[in-house]
């Protein structure tokens, strides 16, 4: 949904990290404040969410995932009206990496006070919107309904480009469906698919009364070309050809899009083996988070707590 931020944001004056001609730049300080915290959080280690989320395939996950989202046409009506994304398409992408991370990677206090921030934000995105059958309806950016399709199609994007590019799952597809609930849960999701049946099964059901418009093809023009910076710019097309081939054949069809004729998950596998080479395996949010939890451990090992007595 929207993202339109205030000046007093925490994303607004956010240092965005990405590769540069030397290697890393300085991550966000964000990233750091994944070192704090009191707990493990709702995930840690070994979990579904760990693999899933902390892997390079995410690069094209959430190119699919904003390209399922138009379909529905209270999201997009609410992402048309109220967002930035054409003026500041990186910020847009900061502020859902932000989020993402700290759910994924952060304490639990944090992943939950990142998700109120967001519904915060989303409280003033309303308005009205004609559905599939050409009836007016009203929508907020809150409502469970729009919530849901936005959760469920996170979890069906991460999910599918995952299976594509990504390494084993800890406990399967389903184990991550159900570990991720939570992070619609924050949300605001009454009971999440818990199943990659349920989540396919909530999925169909939406895509009924999707609503391929004007406003759905602007929007997928943009994600084809959003005109981004440096590198960034230059490597974006192959994501993109991988997170559109990535699409089953009916989705695609809803979006008006056609299979790439070149070898896009093929590509798209070489330039992800290139990014872990020259990123590292392991994402600064993730490093942050095992120092966190390393933390957490010593200060309740035993030979601490001979120590103390």
């Amino acid at each position: 949904m929207s993202d339109r931020r205030t000046a007093t944001s925490p994303q607004a004056n956010a240092t965005r990290w990405r590769p540069g001609r030397a290697g890393r730049r300085e991550p966000p300080a964000w990233t750091h404040a994944l070192a704090d915290g009191t707990d493990a959080g709702f995930f840690g280690p070994g979990s579904a969410v760990w693999a899933v989320n902390g892997a390079l395939p995410t690069l094209v996950a959430g190119i699919r995932a904003l390209l399922l989202q138009t379909l529905h046409p209270g999201a997009m009506a609410g992402v048309h009206d109220w967002s930035r994304y054409r003026e500041d398409p990186l910020g847009r992408l900061d502020g859902t990496v932000r989020w993402v991370a700290t759910t994924t990677f952060g304490d639990r206090a944090s992943a939950t006070a990142a998700s109120a921030f967001v519904s915060r934000l989303h409280e003033h995105v309303t308005g009205t919107y004609v559905d599939a059958r050409g009836a007016e309806r009203a929508y907020a950016a809150n409502d469970e309904e729009l919530l849901r399709w936005v959760h469920d199609a996170f979890t069906e994007a991460f999910l599918g480009a995952h299976a594509l590019w990504g390494g084993p799952i800890p406990g399967g597809p389903d184990a991550y469906v159900r570990e991720w609930a939570q992070a619609g849960s924050l949300m605001g999701v009454a009971q999440p698919p818990t199943t990659v049946a349920e989540l396919h099964a909530e999925m169909d059901a939406f895509l009924v009364e999707a609503k391929p418009d004007a406003r759905v093809a602007e929007a997928v023009r943009f994600l084809r070309k959003p005109r981004l910076p440096g590198m960034t710019g230059r490597l974006y097309p192959v994501l993109f050809g991988g997170a559109v081939a990535s699409l089953d054949r009916h989705q695609r069809e809803l979006l008006g899009l056609r299979r790439p004729w070149w070898p896009a998950v093929t590509l798209t596998r070489a330039l992800l083996v290139g990014g872990v080479r020259m990123l590292g395996p392991v994402s600064p949010s993730e490093q942050n988070a095992r120092a966190r939890i390393a933390r957490l451990e010593a200060a309740t090992s035993p030979a601490n707590e001979q120590r103390d007595l």
